[in-house]
């Protein structure tokens, strides 16, 4: 009896979702599968409820959301034999498109059953698991911005993206130690990934791979209103490093240390986090979550 424990976040991208265990249940055989739907009701709930299927025994643990909802499932299974599932229903879904996992939930599920293993990199910042990417700067009060206005549709990704330019002259030197090479800069954005996408089929690193053993990372200084919005544009169709001023390297490990702060505002796997500390170690930690695509 193979036991699949799907943790679902009810307010996912709209949510506006019908998974339940009923629905489940019609896609899996009784002989063959135990199932178990668990739903979160607050931003640590997640964690907890992986835990408890972990002391269970689940064999798979679905990550039934979007980007932050994996991003608690699987720092909970890294080290274990437990297998990641993934149904996307968040508004981005930047790591399932990576992995070729459809929104469509039927065909989402028919992935899990076949059960087909890739084993991919882990981002670890300060101790803390990332699988899609982080950032310090632009994308980070991007991200603070569209989780206060309680409304995950895109809409809510533009208006808060025309918000955060108000905090773009809040930008403070950080000292970057990449490959042996250390440099001072003040970042529009410092734009660390696993994954080549955002989301929404949006890409600022879109050489980067789950499995090449690298971080690709994007280092934008500040510049001027004007070029942000020209920068923004050539994302869309992944030109952005024809700009002069964009900086794409790709690296194992990078140290950011500020010297007028204690502190780093920035978004790890789509949520917003506040760090307390004047440096961040970042490395990856090759070939660690195994994920079913």
């Amino acid at each position: 009896m193979i036991q699949i424990h799907f943790i679902i976040n009810p307010i996912a991208g709209s949510g506006n979702h019908k998974i339940d265990q009923t629905f489940l249940e019609k896609f899996f055989s009784k002989d063959e599968y135990y199932i178990t739907a668990k739903y979160s009701n607050y931003k640590t709930h997640t964690t907890e409820l992986a835990k408890k299927s972990i002391s269970e025994k689940a064999d798979i643990i679905v990550a039934c959301g979007g980007d932050g909802t994996i991003n608690e499932v699987a720092s909970c299974i890294i080290g274990t034999p437990i297998l990641l599932g993934i149904i996307p229903l968040g508004s981005g879904n930047g790591l399932a498109s990576n992995l070729n996992i459809p929104k469509k939930l039927a065909k989402a599920i028919s992935i899990i059953k076949k059960r087909k293993v890739r084993i991919i990199d882990v981002g670890v910042l300060n101790g803390k698991y990332f699988f899609s990417n982080a950032g310090v700067g632009f994308d980070a009060y991007v991200i603070k911005n569209y989780e206060e206005s309680n409304n995950r549709k895109f809409l809510s990704y533009i208006k808060a993206f025309f918000k955060s330019f108000k905090n773009i002259n809040d930008t403070r030197i950080i000292e970057v130690t990449i490959n042996e090479e250390t440099f001072e800069v003040k970042p529009f954005m410092i734009f660390i990934s696993n994954s080549n996408e955002l989301g929404y089929k949006v890409s600022l690193t879109p050489k980067a791979s789950l499995e090449d053993g690298l971080l690709d990372i994007l280092i934008v200084p500040k510049i001027s209103v004007i070029k942000i919005i020209l920068i923004s544009l050539l994302m869309m169709i992944k030109k952005h490093h024809l700009l002069k001023e964009v900086k794409s390297i790709q690296t194992k490990q990078l140290l950011l240390h500020r010297k007028d702060f204690n502190h780093f505002k920035m978004q790890i796997d789509g949520e917003y986090n506040f760090i307390e500390s004047n440096k961040i170690n970042i490395s990856i930690a090759e070939k660690r979550l195994r994920v079913i695509a």
